[in-house]
């Protein structure tokens, strides 16, 4: 019995193919019944859906169910509908730490913290936004450039005196914060160092939709904040970020233009 699959001399292929021929119904599927409806074992199926998914083909929904990738979808024609950002982030992720060699993280507010989703240098596939993938807003370059861009009454909500410490760095001064806030609007990128973690370094740009308000923020981590280090990264992360509002068809106007050129010519010095 090939593979130890129900069915005896079945390849990879035919269990792929299986697998896939079960979304012809155009509904999602929990792992059990991905199992019954391909005839494979409950373990081949997770195997090799976690192996789907990993390139984007498959995808998991928020209620742990599988569902066909974009990449399928656009295969088959179905581009009317406009991506989502869980459905491009990931790919956006993923060329900017090919593209950079450096820890590359998408993040967006989630009940006033950051939720993200991240790529290491190397043979790893993308994270998931998750529960357990949690940063705090005024500690980080990824929130930082949220909150610059986020509805005033958001703001208000994170900035306020009883703000957590978590180094020395850590900026928890409400005045502070605001004029840090002012600059990341001035130069179209939040810095951080040493302000979550002694040591760690980040840049990140906001994706703004038309109205100027972020709708993501795209960071990368850092050795240090040098203007030669800044230089190499953040004209990708701009070009990034624009890409990323433009596939997501979102109004893109002058504002957002002149925001992420501001963070491009200042990282070039």
């Amino acid at each position: 019995m090939a593979g130890n699959s129900i069915e005896p001399g079945r390849s990879v292929t035919s269990k792929i193919a299986a697998i896939l021929m079960s979304f012809t119904n155009g509904r999602g599927h929990a792992l059990g019944d991905l199992a019954r409806q391909a005839g494979l074992p409950t373990s081949t199926a997770h195997r090799l859906a976690r192996e789907l998914t990993d390139r984007h083909l498959l995808e998991r929904t928020d209620d742990g169910e599988f569902r066909v990738g974009l990449p399928l979808r656009m295969l088959c024609g179905e581009t009317a509908a406009r991506p989502t950002l869980r459905e491009r982030a990931p790919f956006v992720v993923d060329d900017l730490c090919e593209a950079t060699r450096r820890p590359v993280r998408l993040g967006v507010l989630d009940d006033l913290e950051v939720s993200y989703i991240e790529r290491q240098p190397g043979h790893h596939p993308v994270s998931t936004f998750s529960t357990a993938a949690r940063l705090p807003i005024h500690a980080t370059a990824l929130g930082k450039a949220l909150l610059a861009f986020a509805p005033s009454q958001v703001v208000r909500m994170v900035v306020t005196p009883s703000l957590p410490t978590y180094t020395q760095a850590t900026i928890t001064n409400p005045e502070q914060l605001h004029r840090a806030l002012q600059c990341v609007r001035l130069h179209g990128m939040a810095t951080s160092c040493g302000e979550l973690q002694a040591g760690r370094c980040g840049v990140a740009v906001p994706v703004l939709c038309g109205s100027g308000t972020a709708i993501a923020a795209v960071g990368i981590a850092l050795p240090d904040l040098e203007q030669a280090t800044l230089g190499r990264v953040v004209p990708a992360l701009v070009l990034a970020a624009r890409g990323l509002a433009r596939e997501l068809a979102v109004d893109v106007r002058d504002r957002t233009t002149d925001a992420e050129a501001t963070a491009a010519s200042r990282a070039a010095g």
